[in-house]
């Protein structure tokens, strides 16, 4: 078995406490898990897969070749997760034409203000990236925060469908993965990380970001476990949208 990904940033004290302080148990996938990607869209994957220094020079938030890595493994769990009747949640963002309600953002970032768009489509930044688009029976949330929770439906829709478990893809690992994370293991929902679906900017935040949040609020686990997983549920159990089209964005209706 190859060594977590976090290892490499970790001294040897820092291993020696997670084990004494019995951090990191194994809690289990849950019986009636949804699928959430978070924000997966080309602001944060850019518009192709290229080194993440000249995406950013157009995509601020890009993750580079990373992303698309990420993308490839989220695709396997999409559909086989589709395919057991499992239950798809996208989030991506939404904002005003005007970059009003930025808020915070605006605070911490000097190209907030940017707006980008993708050249030959004219498709929103905030727009789903293609190779994983949304279907007809998924759900997609629309957030102005690091949390998939905050100010949403999130909530409401699990209570709807019963759900007792998240299998979470998406980025940023650091950001607002960790921040649904946090929510939801707040609300008392498993949470697994499928690792090679999440990502990232930098390489030791991803990391670290994996390692605290398998020590403390999620499993990490491999894609290749939650495909086993995912055979052995029953199919059907949910009741899903019933296959009306997908809704554009509200900044396009």
């Amino acid at each position: 078995m190859s060594e977590p990904i976090w290892n490499k940033f970790l001294t040897e004290r820092d291993k020696q406490v997670f084990a004494a302080g019995g951090f990191g148990s194994r809690q289990g996938f849950g019986k009636r898990p949804v699928i959430c990607v978070v924000d997966v869209n080309y602001n944060f994957c850019g518009d192709r897969p290229e080194p993440i220094l000249e995406s950013i020079k157009r995509w601020r938030n890009s993750c580079g070749e990373e992303a698309y890595e990420g993308i490839k493994a989220i695709k396997r769990l999409l559909t086989a997760g589709r395919a057991k009747g499992l239950p798809v949640i996208y989030t991506t963002g939404i904002r005003r034409a005007d970059n009003w309600d930025a808020g915070g953002w605006a605070w911490k970032n000097k190209r907030t203000i940017e707006r980008q768009k993708v050249q030959a489509t004219n498709e929103s930044g905030d727009t789903i990236v293609p190779e994983i688009a949304p279907q007809p029976q998924d759900i997609i949330i629309y957030k102005q925060k690091p949390s998939a929770f905050a100010g949403t439906p999130l909530m409401s829709y699990m209570m709807l469908l019963g759900a007792d478990s998240i299998l979470l893809t998406g980025t940023t690992t650091s950001g607002c993965v960790r921040a649904t994370v946090l929510d939801a293991f707040s609300l008392n929902y498993r949470i697994s990380l499928a690792e090679e679906g999440c990502f990232d900017r930098s390489q030791a935040s991803h990391a670290i970001n994996l390692c605290d949040m398998n020590a403390k609020y999620a499993d990490v686990v491999k894609t290749a476990e939650v495909l086993e997983f995912f055979d052995t549920l029953p199919s059907g159990q949910y009741d899903l949208p019933k296959g009306a089209p997908v809704e554009k964005h509200p900044s396009k209706r």
